[in-house]
């Protein structure tokens, strides 16, 4: 993953039982709570809903993650 935020964000979420909680049932606000680019929130979410986190693991929401920030990289 190429940010320290969106790092942040997963370890958080698997980390802690109660910010999974609160993500699934409002991911919007968990998000609000760290310093994401929108194209982050973006893949987070996008990644969020093909995947879920019931069996998801930390490791493969960023290995989803990662490739979704690429599609989704402006073009310079």
């Amino acid at each position: 993953m190429k940010s320290q935020a969106l790092q942040e964000v997963v370890k958080k979420i698997f980390g802690d039982k109660k910010t999974k909680l609160e993500f699934m049932s409002d991911p919007d606000s968990v998000l609000a709570q760290f310093t994401l680019t929108e194209q982050e929130k973006k893949a987070v979410l996008k990644t969020y809903a093909k995947l879920g986190l019931v069996t998801s693991d930390s490791q493969q929401l960023e290995a989803a993650i990662s490739p979704t920030m690429d599609w989704n990289a402006p073009v310079p």
